[in-house]
């Protein structure tokens, strides 16, 4: 998954907002060297060639992953689509995928030995090589090159994180952004273990966010790892039983709240940042 130079398809690359955002993708490096449209095939956009079908595309070029500028109702035919191609990657950015498609898309894909990241994402930069999603990667302020991996369920509290890395001296490794919506295809852990397994990355910021579980099934595999962890989990002040912007942003009783998540992940050995004031200072502490 965390693969520089990829070469990108763009699903629904005749859309407005896929048009603003591939030109920042390949403006960045991103290769990428098909778009697909049903009923559009044959056309360009910014140069780039477009097909009808994702197998028309996959047929004519190389391809290692896919993104999605898919309205939410399309999203499972356009993954179906695009896992019964070959296409092993899937970035999903709609935000709002009815939850019985996302089942069916997860399952599917893992079927097929294909990855999911998504849905209500933010996508993944690889600082200094490409950009796979809509973060501002083109500013040195916020996405330098450097140690540090970034796997993140908020874009925007993803965006302050890593500009406070910057500020602390260090740079972005990989960042990941795995999605906000209620059900996700790849967790925290995962992302954990891949961050684990790199050799750019030698410490590790997980920002989280109050509701489900993830940040305590990778607090499981936190003893395990030879990196430092910093955590920081957004949504202290949010009141119970409401669901904060993401879809899998809401508490019922104790469980997934801030201070259930932060305990758990202190006790397995991760570095808890009450703010995104404290990880740049956390950060040098640990890797001094």
């Amino acid at each position: 998954m965390l693969s520089k130079g990829m070469n990108v398809l763009v699903q629904g690359i005749t859309g407005k907002e896929a048009g603003f955002w591939v030109e920042r993708m390949v403006e960045y490096g991103t290769k990428v060297p098909a778009g697909v449209a049903p009923g559009r095939g044959g056309t360009e956009v910014q140069g780039i060639p477009v097909y009808d079908s994702v197998q028309e595309a996959v047929s004519a070029h190389k391809i290692d992953a896919s993104i999605m500028f898919i309205a939410p109702r399309l999203v499972e035919s356009a993954v179906f689509e695009a896992v019964e191609a070959g296409i092993k990657l899937i970035v999903v950015l709609a935000d709002g995928v009815p939850v019985h498609d996302t089942m069916k898309i997860m399952a599917y894909a893992e079927q097929n030995g294909a990855r999911i990241i998504g849905p209500n994402t933010p996508g993944l930069v690889f600082p200094g090589d490409s950009l796979i999603g809509i973060m501002p990667s083109w500013l040195p302020h916020v996405f330098k090159p450097g140690s540090i991996g970034v796997v993140t369920r908020s874009g925007s509290l993803g965006n302050e994180v890593c500009f406070q890395i910057v500020q602390a001296g260090f740079g972005i490794s990989n960042f990941v952004g795995i999605g906000g919506d209620l059900l996700i295809g790849t967790t925290t852990v995962e992302v954990l273990k891949e961050f684990e397994s790199c050799p750019e990355t030698k410490g590790i910021v997980v920002v989280g966010e109050l509701g489900g579980n993830m940040e305590e099934q990778a607090a499981q595999f936190i003893p395990e790892m030879t990196k430092p962890v910093v955590a920081l989990i957004g949504g202290k002040t949010a009141p119970q039983g409401v669901s904060m912007g993401h879809a899998g942003a809401i508490v019922e009783g104790t469980a997934g709240s801030v201070e259930s998540k932060q305990k758990i992940l202190a006790e397995n050995g991760a570095h808890i940042a009450d703010t995104p004031f404290d990880i740049g200072r956390l950060l040098k502490e640990l890797l001094a």
